[in-house]
This record gives structure tokens, C-alpha cells and sequence, in this order.
């Protein structure tokens, strides 16, 4: 199989762990099974894993929940609830998961595709990218973590408008706005997410840990705490077998060897 063609399971591709989270089935709604194996594989996640990449497969990154089967459920609160769960388990193992998260958003993204793009550290997209939150649309309120991710990245007036107008965003605004990363052209987004997650898979892992926990303490911490974990951090990590390797690569003037490192 191509490193860089759709996967509708999840594997480990030299060293990044891809999670599928759509299909081409019923117009690339989040799929369940997909969903549930991924938190599996995070919660017992491989060593060998240095990345999560996070896709869909066919016309869209993710189009939301499969409002069909939300209609279907003879106790809608019920079925919904559990899903619901589900999902914020897997956004739970993600955020936890001690390395880089890239997301391959190619066409929509809407509903809980969208929390998911705002879960990731670092997403790419295309021109043809879109974004919708889609909530008001069938009178449901968000789920995936989107009224806490949301605001944090834009703001919270501009994330209310978000959700209240059911705006779409197009690429260019989800930039500006740092939802997405950056934009590459439409047929090269999935691999130009597979290749920044492979990137990471030969850094040093302890540092990237490091950086996405000082990242997530930081819009609840003083700037007197974020100050002492800095400090705790980068002494710590001083010590640490990737940092002595990478002064010592430095001072050696040769490319630091992280692979394996703990």
C-alpha cells in the first residue's frame, strides 16, 4: 500500500499511527467503529509511534455525526449520549497521546470533523477545504470538545459567532483565523500531512511531549507558573537522554541521533 493513499483502518506507517475517522460510506460521516479502534490504539499506544495523523477517506476530512442514525434511534438522547462518549474518549487519548497530532483536511470538515481539526497540533488543508460547525442546522448543541477548543484558538467572541451563525469557513479564513496551519494545493494535502508527521518521527520525542504539555497548561496558568514549569521543564529535559544528545550534537556539529531516545 502507498504511504500516501486513504486508509479505512488504522495502522502504523513507519512510525506514524493513521486514524481514519470517515468513510466513503453514508457521505464521509464519522464513523464509529474507526473512532473506537483509534482510542483503542492510542490508550495501548506503540513505541514505535513518533506521530498521529488523523484523515478521512473519499470527498471530505469529515462531514459529522450520520444524522440518518441519529433519526433512526428509538431513544435519540439515548443514542446520541453514547456517542457522544465515545467520541470524547477518543478526544481524551488524543490530547494525552505524548506525541505530535497532524490532521489531513481535505474537503469538509463539519460538525465533529471540525472539533477534531481543532484537537489536532498542527492541520493542513487545500483551497477547496471548508469548515462548519452544522449544530444549528439540526438543532443540536457541539460535542468533540469544540466549545472548549474553539474558543482557544480564535477567541471566544469570534468562536460564539462561529457557532451561533453556523458560519463556513473557507481555507483562507480558517488560516487566518489558526484553525488550519497552512494550505498546500488540494491533491497534495494528504501527503504533505503524512510527510510533516513522519518528520517528528525521527525527532525528540521527550521535547515534542514537553511542548504539547507546556501548550495545553497554558491558557489556564499565570504567567508566574508558565515561568516555573518552563524552568522545571528544560531542566528536567537537561538531563534527559534527548536533550544531552542534542547539546552534544550541537557542540559536535553533527545531526542529532533521537531515535530511540527516551
Amino acid at each position: 500500500m502507498s504511504t500516501t493513499e486513504p486508509v479505512t483502518a488504522v495502522t502504523v506507517v513507519d512510525g506514524v499511527l493513521q486514524l481514519p475517522i470517515a468513510t466513503t460510506a453514508a457521505g464521509t460521516s464519522m464513523n464509529f467503529d474507526l473512532v473506537n479502534a483509534g482510542t483503542d490504539a492510542l490508550r495501548a499506544l506503540d513505541p514505535e509511534v513518533g506521530a498521529i495523523l488523523l484523515t478521512g477517506t473519499g470527498a471530505n476530512f469529515c462531514a459529522g455525526g450520520n444524522v440518518m442514525h441519529f433519526a433512526a434511534a428509538e431513544d435519540r438522547g439515548a443514542y446520541l449520549h453514547q456517542l457522544a462518549s465515545e467520541l470524547h474518549d477518543f478526544v481524551r487519548a488524543l490530547v494525552a497521546a505524548p506525541v505530535p497530532v497532524v490532521a489531513s483536511v481535505h474537503g469538509w470538515a463539519a460538525g465533529a470533523g471540525m472539533s477534531l481539526v481543532c484537537a489536532a497540533d498542527i492541520a493542513i488543508g487545500g483551497p477547496s477545504t471548508k469548515m462548519r460547525p452544522a449544530y444549528p442546522g439540526i438543532g443540536l448543541s457541539p460535542d468533540g470538545g469544540m466549545s472548549w477548543l474553539l474558543p482557544r484558538i480564535v477567541g471566544k467572541s469570534r468562536a460564539a459567532e462561529i457557532l451561533l451563525t453556523d458560519a463556513v469557513l473557507g481555507a483562507e479564513e480558517a488560516v487566518r483565523l489558526g484553525i488550519l496551519s497552512r494550505t498546500v494545493a488540494d491533491d497534495e494535502v494528504r501527503a504533505e500531512a503524512l510527510r510533516v508527521a513522519q518528520g517528528f518521527v525521527s525527532g525528540p520525542r521527550t521535547t515534542y511531549a514537553a511542548m504539547r504539555k507546556l501548550l495545553a497548561q497554558s491558557p489556564t496558568a499565570t504567567l508566574d507558573q508558565q515561568l516555573d514549569a518552563e524552568r522545571d521543564s528544560i531542566a528536567a529535559a537537561a538531563n534527559g537522554a534527548t536533550g544531552r544528545e542534542g547539546v552534544d550534537a550541537f557542540v559536535g556539529k553533527r545531526k542529532p541521533a533521537y531515535l530511540g531516545l527516551n
